[in-house]
């Protein structure tokens, strides 16, 4: 039996409020007063909602006086498509780490994770149905995580995704630094997997997961050791599962039939899907809350996210607790803990540093912790703030229109701009996007994205008066302080100070002449800016 979650109870407290009391019990010093309501809405409209509020929505916001307004908003953006839109990309990005895997399409897997999500999504209804996937029922897309079932990609991604563990070294050895880590890990999950395998249904066409029959144990050899060992399907601190022998002839559920093989009675990659996901597998709830945690507050309880275990132990103990035990007790419902990370005071606390405080340890979270914009939130940003998201967001190619030519587009030889959102899309992905393979769990800049921002025809083209956009709707305005206004509240949805306010009044008096270019140079200023780029 797997070792049972340690149990601490919330008592009558809300989840929210025990995590800003194990949190400040931890404290080393003074936290962060509590976010501006600037600061507040900018952040949580991204982390739940995936992009930036315009100025319509700052001002009501800060118009509101009810202190239940911060309650208000969550719960709003919870209940919207944004957040079934946003939610999809972060999960699909930390399940596929942006890899393209088998013959489901990019779009298929979307519609599949997006009707989840608006379900009322339970973590582990999500990775039971991603773990058992086949094809032959309504999930059939959820069979994209497979790939094209390669055994030991498998092995390693399901050990690393869910349950925090990366048992890349243990394939050959017991691992080297982490001594809870055993090679017998690696090939008990192994022995779950290494009967699946594609096959394609001779009538429709279509390619399906399978399983062949399981005979005999993994037999496997540590490089340092003479000995050869076995084990059948086994999940880190359970049993192993015996492999159950048949007379000849009866070791088949059904026939072979349309090209598909015989389906075997017994079937490991079932037993995973029915035996990992539960909340007796403190590996598999921890691993959960670490992850939404991080995708919250910008870092792991444990970090890096895939490396739990006894030689980098949580930030806080307790506090990883509450939430698997919470996480459980609410049937894994991912809406649930989001909502009470984000009304939490630790979640709420300013980035700002206290008075007096030059720096503090990034797991203290005494202070917000700035995230870096996914891609997909960087070019949505970017279109809201610029006033193009509507035009852009909606543009498709003719039918007839060949290729895009992408290279071409990036080596500056090929002159025409991408006719459709989708390809828009692609090129951001590609500039800000980790390497396929690769979690996105760090802010990496590089020279190749400040160029891009501070370059791209693309942006440059936005940042042109045109079609009712920012700078359009600035060309209208003649009072500088109001230019100001409109410009900040669009781009970093905060007012500007008196300085910014008297920075931007000295510019277009010395560009009187060129004030529409000026005006676009202004928004292009705000955009390549850090307070933009990042979400504080």
């Amino acid at each position: 039996m797997l070792a049972n979650i340690t149990t601490i109870a919330c008592g009558a407290q809300p989840l929210h409020e025990e995590i800003d009391k194990i949190i400040k019990s931890q404290a080393s010093g003074i936290t962060a007063t509590t976010s501006s309501d600037t600061e507040f809405f900018r952040r949580v409209q991204l982390d739940i909602a995936g992009t930036i509020p315009d100025p319509q929505q700052v001002r009501a916001f800060l118009n509101d006086k009810s202190p239940q307004k911060r309650t208000r908003l969550i719960d709003t953006l919870l209940a919207s498509e944004a957040f079934v839109n946003h939610w999809t990309d972060r999960l699909s990005t930390m399940l596929l780490e942006r890899q393209t895997l088998g013959k489901i399409t990019d779009e298929e897997w979307r519609e599949y994770l997006k009707k989840t999500i608006q379900e009322n999504p339970r973590w582990d209804q999500i990775a039971r149905e991603i773990l058992a996937a086949t094809g032959k029922d309504i999930s059939r897309p959820a069979m994209k995580f497979l790939g094209n079932g390669a055994h030991h990609r498998l092995t390693e991604d399901v050990a690393r995704l869910f349950l925090g563990m990366n048992l890349k070294c243990a394939k050959c050895h017991d691992h080297p630094s982490v001594n809870e880590w055993k090679q017998a890990h690696y090939w008990g999950l192994f022995a779950y997997l290494n009967q699946t395998k594609q096959a394609t249904n001779s009538k429709n066409k279509k390619v399906y997961f399978v399983e062949s029959l399981a005979t005999g144990k993994i037999k496997f050899q540590s490089v340092f050791e003479d000995n050869e060992e076995e084990t059948g399907p086994k999940l880190p601190g359970g049993s192993e599962v015996p492999i159950p022998t048949y007379e000849k002839g009866k070791e088949f559920d059904k026939p072979a039939t349309d090209g598909l093989p015989a389906v075997p009675k017994f079937r490991p990659r079932e037993l995973l899907a029915r035996d990992l996901p539960v909340k007796e597998n403190t590996y598999f709830v921890n691993n959960a809350v670490n992850r939404i945690w991080f995708l919250m507050m910008g870092r792991g309880l444990v970090h890096p996210l895939d490396e739990i275990h006894g030689k980098n132990p949580p930030s806080h103990p307790a506090l990883i607790a509450v939430l698997a035990n919470e996480f459980v007790k609410h049937q894994f419902e991912l809406k649930w803990l989001i909502r009470e990370i984000a009304l939490s005071r630790s979640y709420q606390r300013s980035s700002i540093l206290p008075e007096g405080i030059k720096t503090v340890e990034a797991n203290s979270y005494r202070i917000a912790h700035p995230k870096p914009m996914t891609p997909e939130q960087l070019l949505k940003a970017i279109l809201k703030a610029s006033g193009n998201f509507g035009k852009v967001s909606a543009m498709k190619a003719d039918t007839n229109a060949g290729k895009f030519d992408r290279r071409g587009y990036f080596s500056g030889t090929h002159s025409d701009m991408p006719k459709s959102y989708k390809e828009i899309r692609a090129i951001f992905m590609e500039t800000f996007a980790q390497p396929a393979g690769e979690a996105e769990e760090e802010f990496l800049p590089g020279l190749n994205k400040s160029l891009f921002l501070m370059n791209d025809r693309l942006i440059m083209h936005w940042l042109k008066p045109h079609d009712s956009n920012l700078v359009q709707r600035l060309k209208k305005i003649q009072e500088d302080d109001k230019i100001s206004e409109e410009m900040y509240l669009s781009v970093l949805a905060r007012f500007p100070d008196k300085e910014e306010v008297q920075t931007i009044k000295d510019y277009l008096e010395k560009n009187e002449s060129r004030r529409d270019a000026a005006l676009g140079e202004l928004v292009w200023a705000l955009l390549t800016s850090t307070e933009f780029r990042l979400n504080h």
